[in-house]
């Protein structure tokens, strides 16, 4: 298939690598009652793999199985056309510029037209109702520099890269959608290549002053947390990045009741309720299962 995973290989970080071999000597989805719920590695992630699969063992009869955690795009979505998983959320821009390698583009309803048909055509995949929420690429520095300098834009920023260090997520620092065309559209010029590292692990680099500017998500807890200020992305670089939970089509043809349960999340999560479910995980160290079952509850499911 000309989306699988040999086309990134030779560039995926070994850790990736090793969660996919790992996945694919798993069991699949061979049991007629077992839906299989994935989702990448890092807390937004894991909540919305559990909001999803707590909400079809609330509104369907079958068995759920959680397998979170599991790594980045690329990994989700190999586990996901092999049949190794029959959902995971996935957002729009990410599908678009990482997956099908197509061009971004800044209209919302343009991308997801776009997915929507791809995905179909070649994977045999449907995306759902978006959650309701955008967790975009968030170019982060430390508050007190942001205060100090005055800085609100990524532009603001660029003139002062010459003295800085960056560090970002393995998928961000080859993407297409990711540093190579950000550097290009804001004239960045870090004095060394960015340093790559686990998502998770370039705020606390951030934060402790390793490094001086960093790409998280816009949804994140922990830029509160941590006293991280957010850039403007003046020169409207970065695609929307809408979550959606995508499904197997074969699993929607057994399943019909799992399109029904989906559809009722169609917009039920703003960007603001997003990030307080992560400040809860992230900032209160509070149990996902917890934090999301109290989310289901609160909105009447």
């Amino acid at each position: 298939m000309s989306q699988g995973i040999f086309r990134w290989w030779p560039t995926l970080p070994p850790r990736i690598l090793l969660i996919f071999v790992v996945l694919t000597l798993l069991p699949g989805c061979s049991d007629p009652n077992r839906i299989v719920i994935g989702s990448k590695n890092f807390t937004e992630q894991i909540i919305l793999g559990e909001l999803i699969a707590q909400h079809l063992e609330n509104q369907t009869e079958l068995n759920v199985e959680r397998r979170l955690n599991l790594g980045g795009s690329f990994v989700c979505h190999q586990g996901l056309i092999a049949g190794q998983l029959d959902m995971y959320v996935e957002y729009t821009g990410t599908a678009l510029a990482a997956i099908l390698e197509e061009t971004p583009s800044t209209d919302p309803d343009t991308v997801l037209a776009r997915v929507r048909q791809a995905y179909r055509e070649e994977f045999d995949v449907e995306w759902m109702e978006p959650l309701g929420f955008n967790n975009t690429f968030a170019i982060l520095v430390r508050g007190e520099d942001a205060r100090r300098l005055d800085l609100e834009n990524i532009s603001d920023a660029a003139g002062y890269t010459s003295d800085w260090i960056a560090a970002f997520g393995y998928e961000f620092a080859q993407r297409a959608d990711g540093y190579p065309g950000l550097a290009e559209t804001y004239d960045l010029g870090f004095p060394d290549t960015p340093r790559v590292m686990e998502l998770g692990l370039t705020y606390q680099a951030l934060a402790g002053g390793q490094v001086d500017l960093i790409a998280g998500n816009s949804t994140d807890g922990l830029i509160d947390v941590l006293d991280l200020a957010m850039l403007t992305d003046d020169r409207q670089y970065f695609p929307p990045y809408d979550a959606v939970p995508i499904v197997r089509q074969e699993t929607l043809d057994q399943h019909p009741e799992v399109r029904e349960a989906l559809g009722l999340l169609g917009g039920l999560i703003s960007e603001e309720e997003m990030r307080q479910l992560n400040y809860r995980v992230d900032g209160e160290r509070e149990n996902v299962s917890v934090v999301v079952s109290e989310f289901l509850a609160s909105k009447g499911l």
